[in-house]
Parts: C-alpha cells; sequence; structure tokens
C-alpha cells in the first residue's frame, strides 16, 4: 500500500532540518516554561515533552498526566511554538486534541503492537493533525510501515517517521543501536515520508547527540526530534541524553546541511563504475555458486553432512582479517560471507535432497 501523504505544515517546513525540542519528561510548570523560553530564545519553532511517561519498570516517574498538558498550552500561547507530546491510548489522544496539542507522536513500544496502533487510528479518525510514528523497539521495518498504514486509513495524512534505534541484548555504544539500513530502506519504499531523527534515545548520552545529528543530516533525513532541558542532570527521567538549550543551539549551528537536489552529473562516471564492479561482483558470485553446487554433489556421493563448522570458521576469520587490511570494518565482511555462507548451505541442501 502506499500512504496518503500531506506536507506536516510545520513553522520549520521551509528549512532543513526542522526540529523538535524539549525535555524527556514535563516534571514541573517551572522547568517546562523555563526549558521553553529558552529554546524559543534560540529560534526554536516545536516544543515536545512527556506527559505519559511509560517506564521499563514500574516505581519511577510516570508523568504528570493532564496537568502537564495545561503547562503545555501555556507554553504555545506564550512563546508561540507548536508544542508536542506522546499518545499511547485512545484517551490520551482525547486529552491531547482538548487542550490544543499540535503534534501527536506514538512511542516504540506502541507502534510495535497492532491492536493499539489500531486503537489509536479509530480515535484519530476525522482528525487532522501531524503523527509522528517512532519505530518499533524491534528491527522490524514492515511493523514500522504498518502502524503507519493504519492511521493512513484513519485519513491521517500528515505523517512522518521517526528513527529512535532498535534495542539490542549486547548495548555497547548506543542505547539503541541504530542500524541505518532500515529508515534507509523506509525513505526508499516511501519516498516522500519524513523520517526525523531522535539522536537522544539512539545515543543515550548527550556527546553523542552532535555526530548522531549529523549523521542523520547526511543520510537526508528531514528534521530532528532532540530531548533538552533546562537543568538536565538534575532531570526526573533520561538524565544523561539531554542538553541545555544553549547546548542544542551550539549543535544546530555547526551541522553541515548538504544540498540533497544538486545535480549528479559529476558522479555519473564513477556510478558506472560502481555497476560495472557489482556486475562482476555477481558473476564471482554465480561461480563460487557453482564450485558450492559441486562441493554439494561431493558430499551427497561420500554421505558427508552440509554444515562443516570447521571450514566455515575458517573463512570468516580469514576473511574478516582480510577485510580489515582492505579498510572494511570486520563485522560488515562477517555479514557478507554469514549470507553467501547460508546461501551457499541452501543450495547443497536441495542437492543432497534431490
Amino acid at each position: 500500500m502506499e500512504l496518503e501523504l500531506q506536507p506536516l505544515k510545520l513553522p520549520s517546513d521551509y528549512e532543513r532540518p526542522f526540529v523538535i525540542a524539549g525535555p524527556c519528561s514535563a516534571e514541573s510548570e517551572e522547568q517546562v516554561m523555563n526549558t521553553a523560553r529558552q529554546l524559543a530564545s534560540f529560534g526554536c519553532h516545536n516544543f515536545r515533552a512527556g506527559v505519559w511517561k511509560p517506564r521499563t519498570k514500574p516505581g519511577g516517574f510516570e508523568g504528570h498526566g493532564e496537568p502537564a498538558l495545561v503547562w503545555m498550552k501555556q507554553v504555545k500561547q506564550e512563546t508561540g511554538m507548536l508544542v508536542a507530546t506522546e499518545v499511547a491510548t485512545p484517551e490520551h489522544v482525547e486529552l491531547t486534541l482538548k487542550y490544543g496539542i499540535d503534534i501527536l507522536w506514538i512511542g516504540a513500544r506502541t507502534s510495535a503492537n497492532p491492536f493499539a496502533m489500531q486503537a489509536l487510528a479509530d480515535a484519530l479518525r476525522g482528525v487532522d493533525v501531524p503523527v509522528f510514528v517512532k519505530n518499533p523497539v524491534n528491527p522490524d521495518l514492515e511493523l514500522w510501515i504498518g502502524a503507519m498504514e493504519r492511521l493512513n486509513q484513519a485519513g491521517i495524512k500528515r505523517l512522518a517517521a521517526i528513527h529512535r534505534g532498535f534495542s539490542s541484548y549486547d548495548k555497547k555504544i548506543y542505547r539503541n543501536m541504530p542500524m541505518w539500513q532500515i529508515p534507509i530502506e523506509l525513505k526508499r519504499r516511501i519516498p516522500d515520508l519524513p523520517v526525523i531523527s531522535d539522536p537522544s534515545h539512539i545515543g543515550g548520552r548527550r556527546e553523542l547527540i552532535a555526530p548522531l545529528c549529523q549523521q542523520a543530516m547526511d543520510l537526508g533525513f528531514e528534521g530532528l526530534i532532540v530531548e533538552s532541558h533546562c537543568d538536565p542532570d538534575k532531570a526526573w527521567s533520561d538524565a544523561k541524553q539531554q542538553v541545555t538549550p544553549d547546548v542544542l543551539d551550539y549543535i544546530l549551528s555547526l551541522l553541515v546541511i548538504r544540498d540533497e537536489k544538486v545535480t549528479t552529473e559529476g558522479i555519473t562516471q564513477l556510478r558506472k563504475q560502481i555497476d560495472e564492479l557489482d556486475n562482476q561482483l555477481m558473476d564471482l558470485l554465480s561461480k563460487r555458486m557453482r564450485v558450492c553446487r559441486e562441493i554439494g554433489q561431493y558430499k551427497k556421493e561420500h554421505n558427508m553432512t552440509v554444515l562443516q563448522t570447521s571450514r566455515y570458521n575458517e573463512i570468516l576469520d580469514k576473511r574478516g582479517a582480510q577485510g580489515s587490511l582492505c579498510g572494511m570494518a570486520p563485522e560488515f565482511v562477517a555479514k557478507v560471507f554469514e549470507n553467501i555462507h547460508e546461501e551457499s548451505v541452501r543450495q547443497q541442501i536441495e542437492i543432497i535432497n534431490k
């Protein structure tokens, strides 16, 4: 299904990136207004704050709910900024519309649940409001697109996707692994859909926000949603990933925004070289698979198992080291040869079972 989309019509639509900024949680009227005034003074057009804050475990601060919507309305009236918050239930939708919230976003845990998404879509039917959908917790592009399709079928035309990274048991640099290939594929499949980066949740640490913002811009993302707090170290939730408004302004001032529409005439010849090399790669892979099928025939005749673990480990180790010498990440090389090996095994199993 193709999404039927309309422009978001935000104050900063005319420039890239458009930025939505504000604290993780609306903690108090003073905190909300202080942060909002500072952001407005730096030219921010869109203010965000979590009113309902579902936590991984119970016991933490989970938001003030409806009373915080009064503060959001005050931000809008005093600063002129549009205001945005997360909704997870039809009751949330009803209250945000009651208080004139301009932008709604749907969190990663909610977008992963088709039942919850359908309930939100039904609650939003007939409403013209921008809705931003965060990627599901797990790396599932179809689930992400499906969440937006449900909203679109309910009449929501002003849609955007928020890339906030994907949960991983093995956390190293990032709080949530970026897996950039997934939002890139989303942009390929739905070119008119704005994609917004959430560097706060991807990085989980304020020192990672600047490089993640730049990477999102380099990939052609349309906007950024960044957590900014007047006193981050005292924040009631996600303190480590929030920055002050002045630091955010400095980060944004350093961004290099590359032209998406510049002519590609200068790289035409280089792309032709890429096409030729890709053709050579396909030819080499075809030859490699032919040899693999011959090996499969040999294994069949000698009653050998298809999977030879020691040989597989040898290939991964050897090619990983070779990839490093060639300036490629060992993890990339490992993935390539894992896929090649998987296809080789599939073809050999076909031969053995004939």
